[in-house]
């Protein structure tokens, strides 16, 4: 443990430093994501991955629970502003309304400005450009995040609305979980356009031959991490490896979008074992998308967190250090394990002890019997155990951290509004695009 501290600490004041060295305006360069780019090169593609929800104390937080350095803390070049053109807080909508557009808009609202302007996103600005595009997320493909790209829409709830409009703008990879969204009618619509159209994890290698491709594994959000093993449903890494293989095809290059949608869903839940488990998902397809691009040499990675969820602190209800050995324990979600109490809850002592290995306190246990929100205060208890804090059930408005690699990553190192970032990555290309127009 001593040299993990050691090592950990020395990556952490690696990081402090180099964004105080932002901060200052210095030139230094920021650990591996200046010297492993040659800015000479021109940019064919752009990945863009999204941890939603993820801040500095979840990247904190991961750091211990995986036990050495990320492939997130070595690309990491700054931070950047959340906030929404009504509110303090984003939610993930305005968010992401951000990152496609340059354009701040109220919460809720899809690439449409507070007065109601369809606005033009770095997908379509990509795409006008002979470019080919993807997103792939383990929430409904039409939710807010993957949504903002390549659709317009006043409210994010209109999902039913937002599924055509993908395939209306020729994304030529949609994969995530929302089938519900896209009724046969459309799925057939989208076959004689020349998309090809699968729905379970065994399907994605013969996928990979197909030039245009939907994927839709789940009628709702795809399973969590900690709980996919019951399903047939692909992780984040095989979706995002099969969307690299049908995109590369264009000589053009493209744009693709992944988003780790579930890192926010653990946060809204205060579950910290599945945001832990979600994030560590999120990086084995980050180490995919960096082994693609360092190969390529053409393409430029960023991620970015749209915000904070839920408040999440390393340390926390009185003690002074955190264990996370009690996360690396849990082998189910809260809301799985609530499935699993009979109806008076008698059981809830055995569930826990055999999802999580803790021997739950007569008060604890007491707690989980009488809360209106079970899982929640399953996953309340099981942070506590930890020693890991939540401050909200919803986001936060604290700044996030900013990661980039490839060529052009230079143009992300400093404190940045999230507006900026299409904005640098269309500089990045070399193709105009112009916020609002």
């Amino acid at each position: 443990m001593n040299k993990l501290r050691k090592k950990v600490i020395t990556i952490s004041a690696v990081s402090a430093i180099a964004l105080g060295t932002i901060t200052a305006g210095s030139n230094l360069p920021i650990l591996d994501a200046k010297g492993n780019q040659n800015n000479n090169r021109k940019v064919d593609n752009v990945i863009f991955m999204v941890p939603d929800g993820f801040s500095a104390s979840y990247a904190t937080n991961y750091r211990w629970y995986k036990g050495e350095e990320t492939a997130l803390d070595s690309i990491l070049v700054g931070m950047h502003r959340t906030y929404s053109a009504n509110s303090e807080i984003t939610d993930s909508a305005a968010a992401g309304t951000a990152f496609a557009t340059g354009v701040k808009t109220n919460n809720g609202m899809i690439s449409t400005s507070p007065d109601g302007k369809e606005l033009k996103t770095i997908l379509e600005a990509m795409e006008e450009k002979g470019k080919s595009s993807g997103l792939v997320a383990t929430s409904t493909i039409t939710h807010a995040t993957p949504a903002v790209f390549a659709s317009h829409v006043a409210s994010r709830s209109d999902e039913s609305a937002i599924a055509p409009q993908l395939i209306d703008n020729d994304v030529d990879v949609i994969m995530g979980g929302g089938k519900k969204y896209f009724p046969d009618s459309l799925i057939n619509e989208a076959k004689k356009d020349g998309y090809q159209y699968i729905s379970s994890k065994g399907d994605l290698k013969r996928a990979e031959r197909s030039d245009k491709l939907i994927g839709l594994f789940a009628e709702s959000g795809m399973a969590p991490e900690l709980d996919r093993e019951t399903t047939n449903e692909p992780s984040l890494q095989e979706m995002t490896e099969t969307a690299l293989k049908v995109l590369n095809k264009d000589k053009d290059g493209f744009f693709l979008m992944v988003e780790g949608s579930q890192i926010d869903w653990a946060g809204h839940d205060h579950d910290a074992a599945w945001a832990m488990k979600d994030s560590e998902a999120f990086e084995k397809a980050l180490e995919s998308v960096l082994e693609f691009a360092k190969k390529d040499k053409n393409t430029l990675v960023v991620v970015a967190g749209d915000h904070d969820t839920g408040g999440m602190s390393v340390g926390g209800n009185g003690p002074g250090d955190v264990d996370l050995e009690v996360i690396r324990n849990v082998t189910a979600t809260g809301d799985y394990m609530v499935t699993q109490l009979n109806s008076t809850r008698s059981n809830v002592k055995e569930v826990v002890k055999k999802y999580t290995t803790l021997e739950l306190t007569d008060e604890e246990v007491q707690l989980i019997k009488s809360s209106e929100q079970p899982a929640i205060t399953i996953n309340e208890v099981v942070s506590a155990r930890a020693n890991i804090g939540w401050t909200s059930l919803n986001h936060t408005g604290v700044d996030v951290p900013l990661y980039a690699y490839g060529p052009g990553a230079d143009l992300f190192i400093g404190l940045h509004e999230n507006t900026d970032l299409p904005v640098l990555m269309a500089e990045a290309l070399k193709i105009k695009f112009t916020p609002g127009k």
